[in-house]
């Protein structure tokens, strides 16, 4: 798979799951994203927009070929006040497994169209697959919330919402409660006044990872990454960690979640096309650590996984 084009599912349809995330969960990997197939319109507060479509989940046994399942949460038409309907926003869908309640939980940016409201959207669903039954929408902890991510940290078992808030001056970690669909009350504020946003999270060798990017609206910008020892403390920006050609604007891409497979990571990057949003592509790319740098090498294609003792 050719990295940095828009990809093709089994069937030969490209795949719309943009601003999104990829797990395992039992045997297979499941893909999550925002279904952008529709006629993009100008004018939002954003310059460029497509009415919601809804969350795509494709499934795959290798990470190569995807099988499209459907609409994991599909958008409510009929309400015009619902937070799914066509005109609001849905936005960056993630999706964790809560061993507690044996639910699938999903929490992706929901908005309006103005993106005034800045909330988190929760839905909740009994199969990977969906369908996903919408929660609430809420500011989490009172605070604003646009770009999102989740976490679960492998040290305390906790799970966090990451998400851009005080109008993306701060990425915030807002810590979920057992259930996963609601907030504990504690928050952890990071990267004050750095205007990062798109933050993804890694743990490797006793350091926690984050990588984000600027606000730059759809224009790519550099990947930037910082450090910590403990998520209650504060991350420490170091640098861009991306080589290889267009390395100074994410390879003409933006971060959008991080993974692991086998022992390695690996970063999803999507290069938007603002005039044309649906045809939108992506890139995975592995990461390599080392003496607690991270470096992330352009690569023309993904090809499937790397083991870890290569």
């Amino acid at each position: 798979m050719k990295n940095g084009p828009c990809w093709l599912d089994d069937a030969g349809k490209p795949i719309q799951a943009h601003g999104g995330m990829i797990a395992r969960f039992g045997d297979k990997w499941y893909w999550y994203g925002e279904n952008k197939d529709g006629p993009t319109l100008r004018g939002s507060a954003v310059g460029h927009r497509v009415d919601v479509v809804g969350v795509s989940c494709y499934s795959s046994s290798d990470l190569v070929n995807w099988h499209y399942e459907g609409l994991a949460l599909k958008p409510e038409p009929g309400d015009a006040a619902h937070p799914l309907h066509p005109s609001k926003i849905v936005e960056r869908p993630k999706v964790l497994y809560c061993e507690k309640t044996g639910k699938y939980v999903m929490w992706f940016h929901s908005d309006s169209p103005d993106y005034w409201s800045a909330c988190a959207g929760c839905a909740v669903s009994d199969t990977p697959q969906g369908p996903f039954h919408f929660l609430y929408a809420t500011q989490p902890n009172r605070r604003d919330c646009r770009d999102i991510n989740v976490y679960q940290d492998p040290v305390t078992q906790k799970a966090y919402v990451i998400h851009s808030g005080d109008w993306n001056h701060t990425l915030y970690f807002s810590e979920l409660d057992d259930d996963y669909t609601g907030f504990t009350g504690n928050c952890f504020a990071q990267l004050a006044e750095q205007t990062r946003e798109g933050g993804s999270l890694c743990r490797h060798d006793g350091l926690y990872y984050c990588v984000s990017s600027g606000c730059t609206g759809w224009n790519p910008n550099p990947t930037l990454y910082a450090v910590t020892r403990h998520l209650t403390t504060p991350m420490v920006l170091v640098d861009n960690p991306c080589e290889g050609p267009r390395y100074r604007t994410t390879f003409d891409g933006q971060s959008t979640y991080i993974f692991e497979a086998d022992g390695v990571f690996y970063l999803m990057l999507d290069h938007w096309k603002p005039e044309n949003l649906k045809e939108s592509g992506y890139s995975i790319l592995p990461i390599d650590f080392s003496d607690g740098r991270m470096t992330v090498r352009w690569q023309p294609e993904f090809n499937g996984l790397i083991r870890a003792d290569r």
